[in-house]
């Protein structure tokens, strides 16, 4: 596919893709950029050594916030006190957590930890770090605009620490009037806590709404 532009963007409309998503190929990851991405329902996704690839699926994967699962054990294990968390401690080292341990390879390549960093110290991309004592036990990290929010990657070092980090996150954003939190993509952890596939039609016209609506806050 050949990169294709509207608007300086290295990516063609959504609503123009195939089902498989893949909306363009190459530009840069600058922080107007990103935003840019993010506010027309695209996301960078790539190995090291290929071009930037730019996606939008159909369909694509949220967790609604009413829809959120969490087991009896996961609620007796945050109520224990086991764990405790903090917001925007250690972005970077959280970013780095996602990439590691992964036998498939990851998309966390030093150039998008630079590049979400960058974004991070802008005050659009946040973490959700999770500890045991003074130990880092999980965390997840992601990207919001307006009254949506990006839930880019998780991890865990301990058991339960991704799942603590994800059912925190979603508490933290409902709290603050977030409307639309986006998962990209199902894997089995995401549906056993609740995600859900929409069409990505529903998905940028709710996404539209949600990116114009500005009074809410991350912190």
């Amino acid at each position: 596919m050949k990169a294709s532009t509207h608007d300086d963007r290295p990516w063609i409309p959504p609503d123009l893709a195939d089902g498989e998503g893949l909306v363009g190929v190459g530009g840069d990851l600058t922080p107007s950029t990103l935003l840019k991405a993010y506010t027309d329902g695209v996301f960078p996704w790539f190995n090291d050594d290929d071009p930037i690839l730019w996606w939008s699926p159909d369909p694509r994967a949220v967790i609604e916030f009413a829809n959120l699962h969490v087991s009896r054990s996961l609620a007796r294990t945050m109520r224990s006190g086991k764990f405790h968390v903090t917001i925007d401690q250690c972005f970077e080292m959280v970013m780095r957590e996602c990439g590691e341990r992964r036998p498939e390879g990851t998309w966390v390549t030093d150039g998008m930890v630079k590049a979400y960093s960058q974004l991070h110290r802008l005050g659009h991309a946040h973490s959700l770090e999770v500890w045991v004592g003074d130990d880092l036990a999980g965390g997840i990290y992601g990207v919001g605009v307006g009254t949506f929010f990006a839930g880019e990657s998780m991890f865990h070092r301990v058991t339960d620490g991704s799942k603590v980090a994800l059912v925190s996150l979603l508490q933290h954003l409902r709290e603050r009037g977030y409307e639309l939190f986006d998962v990209q993509m199902t894997t089995d952890h995401t549906e056993r806590m609740g995600a859900t596939e929409i069409s990505r039609t529903e998905y940028l016209h709710r996404l539209r709404k949600a990116v114009n609506k500005s009074h809410v806050r991350f912190v």
